[in-house]
């Protein structure tokens, strides 16, 4: 993997394998926060920008061919954030047992605010913005009365999620869920085996309360489904690296 670093410049150029994307991920976010980009927005643009990547990784080199993948990033002076995700493949339509996958562009719309995907036969570039005054695409509607349930148990506290959390209630979940583990110190297992399609509050809520756990000496446990939507948006989110996941289901 290659990397460039500017005040208002990163790029990266890396192999075309699955492995490499939590690295580049967390390289893409360090350099967001020092341009001074909010967590929110940061995790929108990351979600958008992991499956762009991904579809690369995925569906643009053939089983035998090896290729490269280039994410260029530019803080613009407007106070947008383009991130164009760029191969040298040739696109390939992804296999049924793969069609969960086609929602990969459906997240980028809902998470930035303009997306160009260009098809050519040198390659496929995906075009990616972040406005200047973001927010959080109209497709989530408002949290079920009880999006979680938060149990006290002896030594430890069981987060259930029942259905969906959208990306609005991740300040009130993240809340609810410190106070009752009280800052970290106490032990915490979060069940999102009946987490809904939209989980990005959830989400987005489990990486400060892994690291408030982690200053106590506590980890976070999350039971999810091997193959299910849940884990997916955990690797997405690289929360799959500060939590402990135990394959349910």
């Amino acid at each position: 993997m290659t990397d460039q670093l500017a005040d208002h410049h990163w790029g990266v150029e890396f192999p075309a394998q699955a492995g490499e994307l939590a690295a580049v991920r967390a390289q893409l976010d360090s350099w967001l926060a020092r341009t001074g980009l909010n967590e929110d927005d940061r995790y929108d643009l990351l979600i958008a920008v992991n499956e762009a990547a991904s579809n690369a990784v995925e569906h643009a080199y053939g089983p035998d061919r090896a290729g490269v993948v280039t994410i260029d990033a530019d803080a613009r002076p407007d106070g947008s954030v383009q991130v164009v995700v760029t191969d040298r493949g040739t696109w390939r339509v992804p296999p049924p047992a793969l069609s969960t996958r086609g929602r990969g562009l459906l997240l980028m719309r809902e998470n930035v605010d303009e997306v160009l995907v260009d098809r050519q036969p040198s390659g496929t570039t995906v075009t990616l913005v972040l406005a200047r005054r973001h927010a959080t695409r109209g497709t989530f509607n408002a949290a079920p009365p009880e999006p979680v349930v938060v149990t006290e148990c002896e030594g430890w506290v069981e987060v259930v999620v029942l259905g969906d959390v959208p990306a609005h209630a991740a300040p009130a979940v993240r809340r609810r869920i410190l106070t009752a583990a009280r800052g970290g110190t106490v032990p915490i297992v979060v069940d999102l085996r009946a987490l809904g399609e939209r989980g990005d509050g959830l989400i987005r809520s489990l990486r400060p309360v892994a690291e408030a756990a982690a200053a106590a000496g506590n980890k976070v446990i999350v039971r999810a489904p091997v193959d299910g939507h849940a884990r997916r948006a955990l690797v997405a989110a690289g929360v799959d690296q500060v939590v402990d996941v135990v394959p349910h289901g």
